[in-house]
């Protein structure tokens, strides 16, 4: 038997899909000095540590994604060290803690999210305050649901398919219990069904036709998310699958020649914004690598993404040019005219997401 017969033999006899991950982190190999992402997570995630909440008010989703994300990262790496300095963190924020006037109160997706961190301590940590104080919130979205079975807290703003389907999900995760990866599932094919246009891209809300970059982005890690533990033979899979695969399309015509996307997706005169490409590219390298996407195709789209958003990391740990917080408004010139932060959490979270995701 010759070397190619061999290689070919050998091949077939590997359970399915080894060989084809195999290629797949080929994508991901031999990156540019710094962008390794046991580097890249680890300077994010330390430096989240002694940065001071954003806001004068109560903790908003931004920080609870880089926590959720610096939490995983934590846990990835094996760095116990890390962790505890995470959790140490979150203790004043626990019922009665010293910061205790920070917790979000509202029955909404910005708020409710919230529940996630305390969650993935929980799950982290084994420890029962932690997953009974998440599972809470997670109970409380659908205390009241509508008719329809989705939570009350449903608007159907593109923000929600990340913010209210991850508190479902990690609930899921941390109790096994089905009925919220159903909600989680039924909500998403909703926002589906109601957002997506036929270029596989989504508009802001149904009232503003703009397809705004970190909205978008939130989609797209929100997908990638309930993917990854959605059995093959739910009946809800098919069709988040379908969309997904649509967005991914989409924004691979869209990635500028530089790896990133623009603060309006489909406008070459919006400036290249850090928030939304670090979200699409946490999409993209989890297609790619649980072989969702084709990876001749994606996998060096992806591999350009990843190296494009660490380039937007500063000498202090902070991320440039991330979109400033934005409301709905249907006017063109609101968006083409919305600010670039430095450090806004909006773009430390999903690098980190991108980081665990290329340590999976």
């Amino acid at each position: 038997m010759n070397a190619l017969m061999k290689v070919i033999a050998l091949g077939l006899l590997l359970p399915a899909g080894v060989a084809t991950v195999s290629a797949q982190q080929d994508y991901f190999s031999n990156l540019p000095a710094g962008s390794a992402p046991q580097e890249v997570g680890k300077r994010l995630a330390e430096h989240f540590i002694p940065t001071p909440h954003q806001g004068n008010g109560t903790i908003f989703y931004g920080e609870v994604g880089t926590w959720y994300g610096a939490l995983t990262f934590a846990r990835l790496t094996k760095d116990e060290a890390l962790r505890t300095e995470l959790i140490k963190k979150f203790e004043p924020l626990m019922p009665g803690g010293a910061e205790a006037s920070r917790i979000p109160v509202r029955h909404h997706v910005d708020d409710s999210i919230f529940g996630i961190v305390p969650i993935e301590i929980g799950m982290q940590t084994k420890d029962a305050k932690y997953l009974d104080y998440g599972k809470s919130w997670a109970d409380r979205q659908w205390e009241n649901p509508q008719p329809d079975g989705l939570s009350a807290e449903t608007r159907y703003w593109i923000d929600d398919m990340y913010m209210l389907t991850i508190l479902q999900l990690q609930a899921y995760r941390a109790t096994g219990d089905k009925k919220y990866l159903d909600r989680d599932a039924l909500e998403m094919v909703s926002y589906l069904d109601k957002l997506q246009q036929p270029n596989g891209l989504f508009f802001h809300a149904p009232d503003v036709p703009f397809f705004w970059g970190r909205g978008d982005g939130w989609i797209a890690a929100g997908m990638a998310e309930i993917l990854r533990d959605l059995p093959e033979n739910h009946p809800q899979r098919a069709r988040i699958m379908k969309g997904y695969k649509l967005m991914m399309a989409a924004l691979l015509k869209y990635q500028g020649k530089d790896g990133m996307w623009r603060q309006l997706i489909d406008h070459d005169e919006a400036w290249p914004e850090a928030s939304s490409s670090a979200m699409f590219t946490f999409g993209m390298i989890t297609g790619v690598k649980h072989g969702w996407l084709d990876g001749p195709t994606y996998g060096p789209a992806a591999r350009k993404a990843w190296i494009a958003v660490t380039g937007y990391i500063d000498q202090n740990g902070d991320t440039t040019s991330v979109c400033e917080g934005t409301n709905k408004l249907n006017s063109l010139d609101y968006y083409l005219a919305r600010k670039r932060r430095t450090g806004d959490f909006h773009g430390q979270a999903p690098i980190l997401w991108s980081a665990s995701e290329l340590l999976r």
